[in-house]
């Protein structure tokens, strides 16, 4: 088992506890350096993985790490579903969603509640679809995060889950790694006033069980029909599951 990597190393509290404050800290730049430092390409697989649902139909998709809607607004864009309902442990970031779905009139439509990805307060069998995007690594407890998933959804219901994976082809590989270990952290410096966010991040990344290791707890957990599919020469995967 790896180590529980933290954003805080030098602080006593739980992982948990720390993503919620850092997730606070970084809020407000937060849409701006996740488009910048991924070029733009991170609204692309957002798109990829959104359409992962479109023969599904889903009529209420629960957006888990739901953060500043962004995956959330793209899902009702392409799909269309009747209600989405978005969960985050970081009220910074939902107080931006909170934002976001008042400046474009969508509060019929997707709404926003403080909660923990582990605990969802949400009843058995209670939506069509479950989506994570860039949110399982921050996770305290994958397994438990992962079982909760599975529970809230419908019998036949679909989860979609995108994040970060290790590229393992060179040159592709090197210029990742040094991308993440030193541009990442240096930018993340200067937009924002929380030093550790930004070296957190290619931290949770290399310590994150990615590709087949995912898809296999996927299926420990209890997931049907398993699978995974890397983007931008394994940058980011794609993984998907039914109930």
């Amino acid at each position: 088992m790896s180590k529980i990597v933290r954003p805080y190393q030098d602080s006593d509290a739980t992982k948990k506890e720390q993503v919620a404050s850092m997730f606070n800290n970084i809020s407000g730049t937060y849409d701006f350096l996740n488009h910048f430092l991924s070029m733009g390409i991170d609204r692309i697989w957002r798109k990829i993985a959104i359409k992962e649902l479109v023969k599904h139909k889903p009529s209420h998709i629960l957006d888990v790490a739901t953060g500043t809607g962004d995956f959330a607004f793209e899902a009702i864009k392409i799909l269309k579903p009747k209600k989405i309902t978005g969960v985050d442990i970081s009220a910074g970031m939902l107080g931006i969603a909170d934002q976001k779905i008042i400046k474009r009139k969508m509060q019929d439509v997707f709404e926003v509640q403080l909660g923990d990805s582990e605990k969802l307060l949400f009843d058995n069998d209670s939506f069509d679809a479950v989506t994570v995007a860039f949110g399982v690594r921050n996770f305290e407890n994958l397994e438990k995060g992962l079982s909760d998933m599975l529970r809230v959804l419908k019998p036949g219901g679909k989860a979609v889950i995108l994040e970060f994976s290790k590229p393992r082809v060179f040159p592709v590989k090197q210029a990742y790694n040094f991308y993440f270990k030193y541009i990442t952290p240096a930018v993340g410096r200067i937009f924002s006033k929380d030093n550790s966010a930004y070296t957190y991040l290619p931290e949770s990344v290399a310590s994150f069980p990615d590709g087949a290791n995912f898809d296999s707890m996927m299926k420990k957990v209890g997931f049907k029909d398993t699978k995974f599919r890397p983007l931008t020469f394994g940058i980011c995967s794609i993984y998907t599951g039914f109930k």
